[in-house]
């Protein structure tokens, strides 16, 4: 159904015991099965209630569920403790195109255009910042030099700073204690996920080449590139189509049929 990497470099495939339908008649019960250090454990989940839903891991244990569509009165977000047991819904607004927890087991959510620019008053602002309980903690808002996000790109979450490249003019927007402290002029459009260490920024995917890298100096006032080339997998081949996860230096890539996660880290190369 879906997989992910946590803020601790966990893998976690979301899967269920047959394939969900246009909607659900009664709840689920479906499992988490996650890969830490080489070694694999099962969680189940009981209870869900929710149709091909994006999957968020709290940092010490517990899980988040979210469908990506929502109407207006419909709790799509389920938590679950360590143990799979439900323990609170909410709703965050429709149009969900990425979701991550960050260390703290706060939920960072890009909302794509249907969402932005549909009657949904919660999805307007493009990307917003959730505890786990459901409580708005913030919302981002156009401000000198960036103007509305009309769909969420490219996010990257780390413990101190997020990290996001929307549409329309794909500035690199660097979000630290609640507000946009620094946005950067961005020649790099439609990156599917990027990387981010010291003065530097990876960007993989820009718009037509899903695998090129484009290696970037991130000066205070904007992202100069300063070099190209392609990611391949360990044996020389081409991706296939593939999700991704960032977080600071590490870009994570799981291809199609989504059965393993690769990692790009920035500080070796």
């Amino acid at each position: 159904m879906d997989s992910t990497v946590d803020a601790y470099g966990r893998a976690h495939w979301l899967l269920s015991p047959r394939r969900p339908r246009s909607h659900l008649d009664e709840p689920l019960d479906v499992s988490v099965v996650t890969v830490d250090a080489g070694r694999s454990h099962e969680t189940r989940l009981t209870g869900v209630r929710l149709r091909s839903p994006r999957l968020g891991v709290l940092p010490f244990g517990g899980f988040v569920l979210a469908a990506s569509r929502s109407r207006r009165g419909q709790e799509q977000v389920q938590v679950f403790d360590a143990l799979g047991r439900p323990t609170g819904s909410f709703r965050v607004g429709d149009g969900i195109e990425e979701l991550l927890v960050d260390e703290a087991g706060d939920l960072w959510i890009g909302y794509f255009d249907e969402g932005i620019c549909g009657d949904d008053e919660l999805s307007r602002p493009g990307l917003r910042h959730w505890s786990s309980d459901g409580d708005p903690l913030w919302q981002y808002r156009p401000g000198p030099g960036h103007s509305p996000i009309y769909q969420s790109y490219a996010l990257n979450v780390d413990t101190r700073a997020v990290w996001a490249c929307p549409y329309q003019d794909f500035p690199l927007l660097e979000i630290r204690h609640g507000r946009v402290v620094r946005v950067r002029e961005n020649p790099v459009r439609g990156a599917g996920g990027f990387a981010v260490y010291g003065d530097r920024g990876v960007f993989l995917g820009p718009y037509g080449d899903h695998d090129r890298i484009v290696d970037c100096l991130i000066t205070p006032e904007a992202v100069r590139p300063v070099g190209y080339g392609r990611l391949v997998r360990p044996d020389g081949r081409e991706l296939r189509r593939r999700r991704l996860v960032c977080r600071r230096p590490l870009i994570y890539v799981q291809e199609k049929p989504y059965l393993g996660w690769g990692v790009l880290d920035i500080r070796e190369f």
